[in-house]
């Protein structure tokens, strides 16, 4: 039995491999029993040479990448209605009703796949309501902020 131990995105992972026959690996996951596929099997066990890897010298920090916002007029005014790139939850309002927001200005905060995502005002204005609230779930292009 070969053990592994995994770091992915912060989190540790003990992989045990039991066994491998037909194509089909034994494995164990932080003690969780699985069976594994095996693609492009080439008929059975082959010597492998152990390979020797280096361990990190950095830690890799995740930067959310810039979200397009996607806005859509209603029907019969100047208003601006800024839409959910993707889905997620809100974690954080920087505004409220009434205030002056310019242009790029983040007003909102959004979680998606476990990275925060600024929400930014897409034109400069009033903003006239506020749809959703911190910890609402939202689905790609629900309405979140109307800016007049």
């Amino acid at each position: 039995m070969k053990e592994y131990k995994f770091k992915i995105n912060g989190n540790a992972y003990k992989v045990a491999v039991e066994s491998v026959q037909d194509g089909i690996a034994a494995v164990s996951v932080n003690g969780t029993p699985y069976k594994v596929e095996i693609e492009n099997d080439l008929g059975g066990p082959k010597p492998v040479k152990p390979v020797q890897v280096a361990p990190a010298t950095y830690q890799a920090t995740p930067q959310a990448a810039p979200v397009k916002i996607a806005s859509a007029p209603p029907a019969g005014g100047s208003e601006t209605q800024l839409r959910s790139p993707l889905p997620g939850t809100v974690l954080e309002l920087r505004v409220k009703e009434g205030d002056t927001v310019k242009e790029g200005q983040t007003v909102m905060i959004l979680e998606a796949m476990k990275m925060e995502n600024n929400i930014d005002a897409n034109k400069s204005g009033v903003v006239k309501s506020i749809v959703k609230r911190a910890g609402d779930s939202v689905m790609e292009g629900d309405v979140l902020i109307t800016i007049g």
